[in-house]
């Protein structure tokens, strides 16, 4: 298959399924945080701890600072784009609507990613890839389903969850563009050094976060669960699948997240899977099958041969 296909091999497979589950455990680390801290506070202790969780690594691997203004132009970029908008946007609307309902509007991300990269001449619109973006996000809505209840502000709810999901795509072309020569640890820790000083300032500013109260252990918890896996690990697993396999791949790990989260809830919690779930988790995974493209490509191959 032509190499501009993009297609993704069996390791960076293997770490979009880490990849979902790390980011798929944020939804419910948001909600259990959210029950004691405000939005934008949850945020600036996700990117602050995350980076702190980070930093002493950069020493071990003998990984230097960027220099200058210049050298850290391109972090605070990607930051602003993969962390503080998408962060901040998807959080307060989790104020409004269901974590279900906001992992479905998550799943839009590569759909708006594809159309992103396209629009700015990085990769080719393939009918192929939209086609399969479609029938993901398909799946996605039948594993989940409707049957989501109505709250008062839901529709802006769901405004600032598509919002997220566009500034995702729009930084997928960043980090293209500007992180082509960072190692993925080194990526990883500065965009969130930069969030975390954005952040400071949005929070400080509307929140004041130093007045909260005391909080729990348990909301502790779920914040350090949300740096430490869900920010700081999984970055680092998203810019090396961002290296090797494209922007429009790895974002491809949205519409994973729902079918890995019902699946982690079968096996760790003992919920019941349901026919519809297994149905729509097997339209995404031929969603996955469509974009990857080399079933296709093999089947157009056995047929010239034959």
């Amino acid at each position: 298959m032509p190499a501009h296909d993009n297609r993704i091999d069996a390791r960076d497979w293997s770490l979009l399924g880490l990849l979902s589950i790390l980011w798929g455990g944020s939804f419910f680390f948001n909600g259990a945080a959210l029950r004691e801290l405000s939005p934008l506070t949850l945020v600036f202790l996700r990117v602050g701890l995350g980076a702190a969780i980070l930093l002493p690594l950069l020493r071990v691997q003998g990984i230097g600072f960027p220099r200058g203004m210049t050298g850290w132009r391109a972090f605070f970029a990607i930051g602003l784009l993969n962390n503080v908008i998408p962060f901040s946007l998807i959080v307060i609307g989790q104020t409004f609507i269901p974590s279900g309902l906001a992992s479905i509007l998550n799943a839009t991300t590569p759909l708006f990613t594809v159309m992103v990269m396209a629009a700015a001449g990085e990769e080719a619109l393939h009918v192929r890839r939209v086609a399969g973006v479609a029938l993901g996000l398909a799946g996605v809505i039948i594993l989940r389903g409707w049957g989501i209840e109505t709250r008062p502000g839901q529709g802006l709810g769901i405004l600032l969850c598509l919002g997220g999901a566009f500034s995702y795509g729009l930084a997928a072309l960043a980090a293209r563009r500007l992180l082509k020569d960072s190692p993925p640890l080194g990526a990883a820790t500065f965009q969130l050094m930069a969030s975390t000083v954005m952040m400071a300032i949005v929070a400080g500013v509307v929140e004041e976060p130093w007045r909260l109260p005391t909080l729990s252990a348990a909301t502790w918890l779920a914040v350090l669960g949300l740096a430490a896996l869900s920010t700081a690990l999984a970055y680092i697993v998203f810019f090396q699948i961002l290296q090797r396999s494209g922007a429009s791949n790895v974002m491809l790990v949205t519409l994973l997240i729902p079918v890995t989260a019902i699946f982690l809830g079968w096996l760790v919690l003992g919920e019941p899977i349901s026919m519809r779930e297994i149905a729509g988790a097997i339209v995404i995974g031929s969603a996955l099958l469509v974009i990857d493209g080399r079933v296709l490509w093999l089947r157009r191959r056995a047929g010239t041969i034959v």
